[in-house]
């Protein structure tokens, strides 16, 4: 008899925030214990609307079918904290073949209705985005699709804090006017001549605190389990795939893993993906201390403190996005 196929668990979200208190604890549970085994998980009636995504994925495609010389000119600034990065630029950490993407970074918009307050420490910290001014129609719902997808950040950072009995705000309030990143990511036909072993991402763990992946236009992502597989991440028509970072897993002293994850490339080499990953991130001064909620004699501490701002300049230098 064959075992039946392991698949990442799924929550409906619609249940915490509107749900029986029955309803609100079953979601809690299957949250919190989803992101402790797997550190993976779906998400189900987030209420970001499909036409938003659809409507973002379409413009962005437009972007990258421009020709090389023109998106070169929307490269970002230092560590390609925004704009464009082309293709064979980033890799994973401990691995220098490149992989086989490109991709854009919109970050807080400063003109925006949730625009960063001025006297705001962040505001100086924080690089102004760069817009393709060749599609001036990808800006507003590109924005709002940012900000959506960090109010399902702060429900869920919310329902995580409730499964470990932290304060309701314990993770929340550490990514409001976060360093967060929306990544529209574009894997292009694999071109043939490729070096050895490389892939559209390569085996890897994401820096922030939580990343919200909207829908992706094809599969290829995998996830590497606590047993040593790799394990195809299936989800459902206009779910959101969620997993934890490296750090959320420091804070909490690795109880939530940030989990090795990858994408493949395609049997069909000719076929292309896009994606779109929200990367959710503290503001820089956040404290990533491990807390001491999840610190005892059998499992002291595993990291000295650090800010999220020098965690993540670490991690940047590792990925070659900055020197």
């Amino acid at each position: 008899m064959t075992a039946p196929r392991r698949k990442i668990p799924s929550v409906n979200l619609d249940d915490y925030r509107s749900g029986t208190s029955e309803q609100r604890a079953r979601m809690v549970e299957t949250l919190g214990g989803g992101l402790v085994e797997f550190g993976f998980l779906n998400v189900e009636a987030h209420g970001i609307e499909p036409a938003l995504i659809r409507r973002t994925y379409d413009l962005w495609k437009q972007f990258f079918e421009l020709p090389e010389e023109v998106k070169k000119r929307y490269v970002g600034g230092t560590g390609g904290a925004r704009g464009y990065t082309p293709f064979g630029v980033e890799h994973a950490k401990n691995n220098p073949t490149p992989d086989l993407k490109e991709f854009y970074h919109v970050g807080q918009e400063a003109d925006s209705a949730a625009a960063l307050p001025d006297g705001h420490p962040a505001k100086e910290v924080y690089p102004a985005n760069v817009w393709p001014e060749a599609i001036p129609e990808i800006h507003e719902p590109t924005v709002h699709l940012f900000r959506r997808l960090e109010e399902t950040a702060a429900t869920l950072l919310e329902a995580l804090a409730e499964y470990f009995d932290l304060p309701r705000r314990q993770f929340a309030d550490m990514a409001v006017n976060g360093n967060s990143l929306l990544r529209i990511l574009h894997y292009p036909a694999v071109p043939k001549g490729i070096p050895a072993g490389a892939v559209r991402a390569a085996a890897h763990e994401d820096i922030n605190l939580i990343t919200l992946l909207c829908e992706a236009t094809d599969s290829g992502l995998e996830i590497f389990t606590r047993e040593g597989e790799w394990m195809a991440v299936e989800t459902g028509p206009g779910e959101i795939v969620v997993d934890a970072g490296d750090m959320l897993s420091r804070h909490l002293n690795e109880v939530v893993p940030a989990t090795t994850h990858r994408v493949v490339n395609p049997g069909d080499t000719s076929r292309e993906r896009y994606s779109m990953p929200f990367f959710v991130h503290p503001y820089s001064n956040a404290d990533l201390t491990v807390h001491p909620r999840f610190v005892t004699e059998e499992r002291p501490a595993k990291y000295p403190p650090i800010t999220a701002g020098q965690f993540l300049e670490q991690r940047l230098i590792e990925i070659g996005l900055k020197k």
